[in-house]
């Protein structure tokens, strides 16, 4: 069972290498990382996915953007809309994870939603960013948001997964802080060793992994 932060940015999108930030999730407990635009690779005992992030794009213009990524062995992540876009992403093969949830209103994501995410294997983020980060009312709407994504969670069963969405080490965080962090959303203990280990339970096609020395 892997234990995975299921978004982190490596330059060039973000600010440390991602030999640097596979260094830094070892020393944090984890076994591995979802990289987005980072070709797979291994170093120091971590396991680097390569992933890709969908903006909230058209459908139309998510499907074409899925038939390049379909052969890359890389984790797709598509950015969370209005109700109707969620749907259309939800019904889309080879997508694996649904983000940003806590930015959208309480209507974008239903029991209909949650249904075909849980009928369709797509994983739900659970992005600690806005926990970390955020102050006031835009901490306390994601809140809103997170507590409500738990209730259909433990009606519908769809998995989790949860990330930092880092773009530097100092923003990465332990295993430990994971589940500190995650209680404030509902989420005990056995609910957060289940999401992390839930990213390496997502179908992936497979695709050559470079070791780093």
């Amino acid at each position: 069972m892997k234990i995975t932060d299921a978004c982190v940015y490596p330059r060039p999108s973000g600010d440390s290498s991602v030999r640097r930030m596979a260094l830094e999730a070892h020393e944090l407990g984890f076994d591995s990382l979802i990289a987005v635009d980072t070709p797979a690779c291994d170093y120091a005992g971590v396991h680097v996915a390569s992933g890709v992030v969908i903006g909230e794009i058209p459908a139309q213009d998510i499907a074409v953007r899925m038939k390049r990524h379909r052969e890359t062995g890389a984790f797709v992540t598509v950015q969370a809309g209005d109700n109707g876009h969620n749907r259309a992403v939800l019904g889309m093969k080879g997508i694996h994870i649904l983000c940003g949830i806590h930015g959208t209103d309480r209507h974008a994501f239903d029991h209909v939603t949650a249904k075909m995410a849980a009928d369709n294997g797509v994983a739900i983020d659970v992005s600690l960013a806005p926990v970390i980060r955020e102050r006031g009312v835009v901490r306390q709407r994601a809140l809103d948001r997170y507590f409500d994504l738990m209730l259909l969670e433990r009606r519908f069963e769809f998995p989790l997964v949860i990330s930092t969405h880092a773009r530097s080490v100092l923003e990465m965080r332990s295993v430990r802080e994971f589940s500190a962090l995650a209680s404030v959303i509902g989420l005990d203990i056995p609910d957060v060793e289940q999401a992390l280990s839930n990213a390496g339970m997502l179908p992936s096609p497979s695709s050559a992994v470079k070791v780093i020395q």
